[in-house]
């Protein structure tokens, strides 16, 4: 009876340093892992069609990141579902930091819009770090007779569902921000859905469409020129690059406050090691100088945060955006 005591604590024993040998086998080889990458170069998705604010961040940040990591980041779009076909590819890549994500506050509202998406934001990402906060602005074609918000709401009462407006896509902050200014100004329009900045900015000043809520980047040249007419800015506060222009708050919505962020992620089983080491390099990035001269040209706020702190923003803006979608009943299959 001793002896078959002693055989099965001889046996328990075995397993847990042979548990404890591949542990140290394991750790050992992701630091060896982490301290070789990168040994070849990084492609970094853009789920926006080229010429947008997503695709002017990533080629940004990819540029910077190829002089620090000493290999060449490449910048691929994959456009397409409101910027989940990006979002999945890169959640069922390869998860050795080679492919990341130019994520955008548009993956969590997609959560709640998209009654099933082929991944979980939340589970399958590995944050990195916010790049930058981008105010949303309400821009009109010079053809709408509209001075302000005031006037262009009473346009959209007067004839209902004539006025449009174009987003980045089904699901989109462009289009939860449409839909919420519709439900608080008591308005009808159209919602012209694109496939991102370029050709919707196309249309827009081709008077396709009467207006859009798009980032202030790919729109700021045009306000500037004169070709767009900058009703409100859609954050809580004026943008710096805009300081003339009201908030919709300030224009008779009040307490609307909607911005767009964007971010770095990688799929979730990422080395910790390469995610930490990504998240230093883009923070020395992001505050460098130069960096933010950039991104104070476009009209971008730099952010630069941990992993965790971006793991809270996704979460916190997920829970917010459903309740927002479920008023707005925005759902698309």
């Amino acid at each position: 009876m001793q002896s078959q005591k002693q055989g099965r604590y001889v046996l328990k024993l075995a397993h847990a340093v042979a548990m404890a040998a591949a542990m140290v086998l394991g750790l050992a080889s992701s630091v060896a892992f982490a301290q070789a990458w990168p040994a070849k170069p990084i492609i970094l998705i853009v789920p926006f069609p080229a010429g947008g604010t997503t695709d002017l961040l990533a080629r940004a940040v990819g540029l910077e990141l190829s002089k620090s990591l000493g290999q060449p980041v490449v910048v691929e779009s994959r456009p397409g579902a409101g910027a989940t076909l990006g979002a999945d590819f890169v959640a069922k890549s390869k998860a050795d930091g080679y492919t990341l994500l130019m994520g955008a506050v548009h993956h969590t509202i997609a959560t709640s819009v998209y009654r099933k998406l082929p991944y979980d934001f939340q589970k399958d990402f590995a944050p990195i770090s916010t790049v930058a906060l981008v105010p949303n602005v309400l821009v009109v074609n010079p053809n709408v007779p509209a001075k302000n918000v005031k006037e262009l709401l009473a346009l959209a009462k007067a004839e209902p569902g004539k006025l449009t407006y174009g987003s980045n896509g089904n699901g989109t902050g462009q289009h939860l921000i449409g839909a919420q200014f519709e439900g608080m100004g008591g308005v009808q329009m159209l919602h012209v859905p694109y496939k991102g900045s370029g050709p919707l900015t196309t249309d827009l000043l081709g008077g396709q469409i009467n207006m859009s809520f798009d980032t202030i980047t790919p729109v700021l040249a045009h306000i500037k020129a004169g070709k767009l007419r900058a009703l409100a800015v859609t954050t809580g506060k004026r943008s710096p690059t805009l300081p003339d222009v009201p908030t919709l708050d300030e224009s008779g919505l009040k307490g609307f406050n909607l911005g767009t962020w964007f971010g770095l992620l990688a799929p979730a089983a990422t080395p910790k090691e390469v995610v930490l080491r990504l998240n230093t390099e883009l923070v020395k990035i992001i505050n460098s100088p130069d960096f933010r001269k950039k991104m104070e040209d476009i009209g971008a706020e730099p952010v630069g945060n941990t992993p965790e702190q971006m793991a809270r923003q996704i979460k916190d803006d997920t829970d917010r955006f459903a309740r927002l979608v479920k008023d707005a009943r925005v759902t698309i299959e």
